[in-house]
């Protein structure tokens, strides 16, 4: 079963860019198809020396130890190139997201004619559903930080949290729980403009919530 976070992640890409949707709507018949053409020309047993001995040998001769710290050290730096830092926001404010998505491609039939032509719109929210509640907030930022903790979706099961800034390690670590980054792409596809803001399912729509920190000057 795939892990839920990843779940969640994958559906975000749908919803933002309509590929699960778009592959909803291709028809079963429009397959790829493999045809086995058999053998051809003469045979010849293999005189190379034992790859799986070599390999083994290489394997022995790596500090795995060193490369594996360099590689933890390489993900905790890690940062989007496109991670947006956004303002935190002045008031309360909710307004819905229409998630209906544009085809920029025709889809074909497989018989040579289109199913579905470019400028076909329709609501990937027909297709899937976003079973998280997210927040965003900027993990740079210790007023949101606090706010988040006493905020009820600290003690919500389905909240994934979503930084604009700050690093995703020192948050995770202090707040003792996962955390990603927000990519641009969401965060343009949504509508997201301030921080902190939460958003949710409603229907067949997308609902967003700005939350004004007060006593934030």
């Amino acid at each position: 079963m795939m892990p839920k976070p990843l779940m969640t992640i994958m559906i975000l890409i749908c919803l933002a860019t309509g590929c699960f949707a778009v592959g909803c709507l291709v028809p079963a018949s429009v397959e790829a198809s493999v045809t086995v053409v058999g053998r051809a020309g003469a045979i010849y047993p293999i005189a190379e020396q034992d790859a799986l001995s070599k390999l083994m040998q290489k394997v022995r001769q790596v500090d795995w130890k060193r490369q594996f710290s360099g590689i933890r050290q390489s993900v905790r730096a890690f940062k989007p190139a496109d991670l947006a830092r956004l303002p935190m926001a002045k008031h309360d404010r909710t307004f819905m997201v229409d998630p209906t998505y544009t085809l920029p491609f025709d889809i074909p039939d497989g018989k040579g004619g289109i199913l579905y032509p470019k400028g076909y719109t329709f609501n990937p929210l027909d297709y899937v559903s976003l079973p998280d509640i997210l927040v965003f907030i900027d993990g740079a930022d210790r007023r949101q930080l606090e706010w988040f903790q006493k905020s009820p979706y600290a003690k919500t099961l389905n909240v994934m949290l979503l930084l604009t800034g700050g690093s995703y390690p020192e948050v995770e670590q202090k707040l003792q729980r996962p955390v990603f980054y927000a990519p641009e792409k969401i965060i343009k596809r949504f509508r997201i403009e301030v921080v902190p803001s939460v958003l949710y399912q409603k229907g067949k729509f997308l609902e967003v919530k700005e939350f004004e920190i007060k006593n934030s000057k």
